[in-house]
């Protein structure tokens, strides 16, 4: 591969840990070696897995599975296809994820989600770099790279009983570890810049914000538990309550941080929700948030334009949407399920959320 073509790496950053990051991928992109990336959630560990496939200079495709999306009982065909006939409703064979890595790299994001059960057939096709389809009795033989991702301590789930030793050696002949923002803080106003000229390019009306230094001082003290997810979505939020004008420490302690899911924001979020709209007719009493209450009317958006110039609405109703998440799961005792009955989703689309935007994924009780 060309210098060039190395030069273009999507991993945003110039820090000691960023360049090692880098190195270390180019090391061992272009070799078949299984890889393990472990990192916080919103660190960019799929960024690597991407970089990894970039440079590996591999024909096939990348093909991402997100483990943790996909319940225990349709991942096993997900993963292997199935002949016709395999079960009930099995119509027509169907052609896995492995099958379609064929000649690339398959990404099994969240791998220490997977079920135990999987886990051996999982094994076995790594050992033999070969799978068979749900009802088949035929070995197909792949040729195909394997890297894997997880946020959770695969040691420790291991020791526990929930991860298979044998598969967890298979998978880590080659582990890297994605550093966590605050492992990097120096690295913000590169990432910062590079965001905000994104968001400039994809939305040209909206007038760039004014980061001063004492912003710049406020975000190199954050924890940033969300990492780059979670700076992305304070410098999108920038964009909508601040465009074209300064930005100082107390803006951004009071008006941008605070609105950080990963902040216990669910226990401010609606009182967030209501000061926020409030001179906008849209406030709200409290005390009439019953069980069964609705939220306010959409109509009495209607009056957004009188007070301000432009919205970016799809990052404002992401931030409604992590508001409701959030809230509802605090409210349901971290239990998932009876939080994704309470917003009225599926547990699968709840949890496929909450990966998207970078909240914690609790346990089931």
């Amino acid at each position: 591969m060309k210098k060039s073509e190395r030069s273009t790496s999507p991993i945003l950053g110039e820090s000691a840990a960023i360049k090692r990051l880098k190195m270390t991928i180019e090391m061992v992109a272009p070799s078949n070696l299984p890889v393990l990336i472990t990192g916080p959630t919103g660190a960019g560990k799929e960024l690597v897995a991407q970089e990894l496939h970039r440079l590996s200079e591999r024909k096939g495709s990348l093909i991402a599975v997100n483990c943790a999306a996909i319940p225990s009982e349709l991942l096993e065909s997900e993963l292997f296809g199935f002949e016709r006939g395999a079960f009930t409703g099995a119509d027509r064979q169907r052609i896995g994820r492995f099958e379609q890595s064929a000649g690339g790299t398959l990404f099994l994001d969240e791998i220490g989600d997977m079920p135990l059960g999987l886990q051996s057939k999982l094994l076995r096709a790594v050992e033999k770099q070969a799978i068979q389809r749900l009802g088949g009795s035929k070995d197909i033989e792949l040729d195909l790279r394997i890297v894997c991702a997880t946020h959770k301590d695969l040691g420790k789930l291991v020791a526990d009983g929930q991860f298979r030793a044998d598969l967890y050696y298979r998978l880590a002949v080659f582990p890297i570890s994605v550093p966590s923002l605050s492992e990097r803080l120096d690295d913000i106003p590169l990432i910062l810049n590079l965001i905000v000229d994104e968001h400039v390019t994809k939305n040209p009306k909206f007038i760039q914000p004014i980061f001063t230094e004492s912003a710049f001082a406020v975000l190199k003290s954050h924890d940033w538990p969300g990492n780059v997810r979670e700076l992305r979505n304070v410098i999108e939020r920038a964009f909508i309550m601040f465009h074209g004008k300064e930005i100082l420490a107390e803006h951004m302690r009071d008006n941008l941080l605070r609105l950080n899911p990963s902040q216990n924001f669910a226990a401010e979020s609606l009182d967030t929700l209501w000061e926020a709209t409030a001179d906008m007719g849209l406030s709200v009493d409290k005390s009439d948030l019953e069980e069964h209450a609705p939220p306010p009317a959409p109509d009495k958006f209607r009056s957004w334009f009188k007070h301000y110039a432009l919205i970016d609405l799809r990052s404002y109703l992401r931030d409604i949407e992590i508001v409701f998440i959030e809230g509802a799961i605090e409210a349901n005792e971290q239990v998932i399920s009876r939080a994704a009955d309470a917003l009225g989703l599926r547990r699968t689309t709840l949890i496929e959320k909450m990966k998207k935007y970078g909240i914690e994924r609790f346990e089931e009780n």
